[in-house]
């Protein structure tokens, strides 16, 4: 176990580094961030001395090796268009970024089992077959045009909700959150639901075919013959046996609504990370946007290690191959 924990983390490491090279290298071709920020009023004295300042006349390797062993102590630099560290600039954004990915993620996941499950045993009912209809809105509809229809009734014909930013938040030390206020709350159902319903249709088809797969097996045909309670058949035997591969798609699909999040963000200029990432792309602020992508990097990774430990949890038969290897 340690020996594959240890495996897993070196390619994690690498995965970063090679993202971390593709991510600068492509950075350097958004657009010049000497030209971005001294305008049109600039005299070659004043491009020399700021491409010197920001270390852009240094041979490509020295300015990755330089921003790699930053990265690595958690400075990314200023920010071209701030001025101020990246760090702090994250920091200050993340907040709500991880706010509106946790209650999305939350709603897909437990809606998403839910649903599936419920489809799944009740696959012939009237309602389980609307439902799987409806689903195909959330896996059909791009996302910005869920936000926009949601922003067009609920915010303009209803008023019921606001249609954009985040509402009063209260800050708790380092810590910003609108989940202790009324606008608060109100200002996050919109952005939740447009970034949660693709991944919680999403789950919930996936959940659904894994289980009427499960329930055709012959260990379930048994536990019926034994006896066995159909609640108990449902989700004690099928439903953990669903779990699976179900863990792998929804990991990375919890990883993705953060990557995702740019666009909620921008539909409803939530102040989060991804908005961050949008405007400094339209100012070349290239510490920022390196930042970003490897914030979305360690992510990812760190989801796909949780979720090849959790299959150890899950699955004995795993537990009992690498055994079976390691005496190999």
């Amino acid at each position: 176990m340690l020996a594959y924990i240890l495996r897993r983390l070196g390619q994690s490491v690498l995965v970063l580094l090679v993202v971390g090279l593709v991510a600068f290298a492509m950075f350097r071709y958004v657009g010049d961030p000497v030209d971005a920020m001294l305008g049109q009023d600039r005299t070659q004295a004043d491009v020399a001395r700021l491409t010197g300042e920001l270390g852009l006349d240094r041979p490509f390797p020295v300015q990755y090796w330089k921003f790699l062993t930053r990265a690595a102590q958690g400075n990314f630099g200023l920010s071209y268009r701030q001025g101020r560290p990246v760090t702090e600039i994250l920091l200050e954004r993340a907040p709500a970024t991880l706010e509106l990915a946790f209650v999305s993620g939350l709603m897909a996941l437990v809606g998403g089992i839910a649903l599936g499950v419920f489809t799944a045993i009740r696959r012939r009912g009237v309602a389980a077959n609307v439902i799987m209809t409806a689903s195909l809105i959330g896996v059909s509809l791009p996302t910005f045009l869920i936000g926009i229809l949601l922003i067009y009734v609920f915010a303009v014909e209803l008023k019921w909700l606001p249609s954009f930013g985040r509402g009063e938040v209260v800050r708790i030390g380092g810590w910003t959150t609108g989940f202790l206020t009324e606008s608060g709350l109100k200002a996050i159902i919109l952005p939740a639901i447009t970034l949660g319903l693709y991944q919680m249709t999403l789950i919930m088809r996936l959940v659904r075919t894994e289980m009427l797969e499960v329930l055709r097996m012959d260990y379930i045909r048994f536990a019926r013959a034994r006896g066995l309670r159909e609640r108990s058949v449902n989700f004690r035997h099928a439903l953990k046996n669903t779990m699976v591969p179900v863990i792998t798609v929804t990991g990375l699909q919890l990883g993705s609504i953060i990557a995702f999040a740019i666009i909620t963000e921008t539909v409803f200029q939530w102040p989060g990370v991804g908005l961050l990432f949008i405007n400094a792309v339209q100012f070349v602020d290239i510490p920022v946007m390196a930042a970003y992508l490897m914030l979305i990097s360690v992510m990812f990774v760190g989801i796909n290690l949780i979720v090849d430990l959790l299959y150890f949890a899950i699955d004995p038969r795993l537990r009992l191959d690498r055994g079976t290897e390691a005496r190999a």
